[in-house]
């Protein structure tokens, strides 16, 4: 690791707040690498030469205190952690923004590789691949069988009109980044308004489920799912259209989105479908509606990336060919509503 500690998290003050805190956890100097990759929260892994940590903190000069909840997102990992749902032990909970510049925690190092591409999976191999994507069906079936109430969770969110609040709440965002004519996004907002499905009992929902917020071991068992952010209780079966949409084939080569449908062995949406609902026992009869809902929520995210793209707000490579993508988003979640 650099000896200079990366922006965001002083390594020493750190130490003293866990030395207070967890007494004997921390047997020497510690040593922070940012974890480069992270989309909102920063994350870094910290270490004294013999244990390792993660930590995860809300950006630099956030201003949105709900939407980089710390608290939040240590609770639910600390209610998940005794269930059958793979998540890093949770060490500690910081409030007190005195001690890195704002709340955040810290939890076990977990070891495993997230894959984010079809050509990152590829050495895997088919059989390795399939046996991989089934485990993270399985693995949303275990989760969506946790009872909020038994772990602690039971007011973690407000289902009751969950899958109406999502629909407005994406339509705000969409408002927010016109800029431009998007033929189809007004009528698939509209025709998914229309065709609300009744959501099942609700479960915690992870909000972002797909393989690169699972970490997988050297024997392709989820050691740990990530990244608890988005999570609520609400419907399960976005969670599922979430997985569905990033498991279906973009055709899109060197787009910045990526799926890793394309992997050889990689099962097919229809083949995770049937092992949710046989493993759930869930209606997944709608689930078009949900993958629809997907291919919506994207397209709105990747409109607001091209806007602040067009306004000079964004840094780095490829954030030109974000608003290409987004008629082609738009397209699938027609097509997908269309065909549900």
């Amino acid at each position: 690791m650099s000896s200079l500690p990366p922006p965001g998290l002083d390594p020493g003050l750190l130490r003293v707040h866990l030395d207070r805190e967890r007494p004997g956890l921390v047997r020497g100097p510690l040593e922070a690498r940012l974890i480069e990759g992270g989309r909102s929260n920063l994350t870094y892994t910290v270490t004294d030469g013999t244990g390792r940590w993660v930590v995860r903190r809300p950006p630099l000069g956030h201003v949105l205190a709900t939407a980089h909840d710390m608290k939040r997102e240590h609770r639910v990992i600390s209610a998940l952690h005794p269930t059958a749902v793979p998540v890093p032990e949770p060490v500690l909970l910081c409030e007190d923004d005195s001690v890195l510049g704002a709340p955040f925690y810290v939890m076990e190092h977990v070891e495993g590789v997230p894959y984010r591409t079809a050509e990152q999976l590829a050495p895997l191999g088919p059989e390795r691949t399939r046996a991989a994507v089934l485990a993270l069906v399985d693995t949303l079936v275990d989760l969506h069988a946790v009872d909020p109430g038994a772990v602690g969770l039971g007011d973690f969110g407000r289902p009751e009109g969950f899958l109406d609040r999502q629909l407005r709440r994406w339509g705000k965002q969409l408002d927010a980044s016109r800029n431009r004519e998007l033929a189809g996004i007004d009528e698939l907002h509209a025709s998914l308004g229309r065709e609300l499905p009744s959501s099942p009992a609700p479960t915690v929902v992870h909000g972002d489920y797909r393989l690169d917020n699972v970490l997988l071991g050297p024997d392709d068992r989820i050691n740990a799912v990530l990244d608890w952010e988005m999570s609520t209780l609400g419907d399960p079966l976005t969670d599922l259209g979430l997985l569905v949409m990033y498991s279906s084939d973009l055709d899109l080569p060197h787009s910045p989105v990526s799926t890793t449908s394309g992997a050889a062995g990689h099962p097919s949406p229809a083949e995770l479908i049937e092992r949710y609902a046989a493993g759930s026992g869930r209606d997944t009869s709608a689930i078009s509606w949900y993958t629809a809902f997907a291919w919506f929520k994207l397209a709105v995210i990747l409109e607001g990336i091209h806007y602040r793209y067009t306004l000079g707000q964004t840094v780095g490579a490829g954030f030109d060919q974000i608003g290409d993508l987004v008629p082609v988003f738009i397209e699938h979640g027609l097509t997908t509503l269309q065909e549900g």
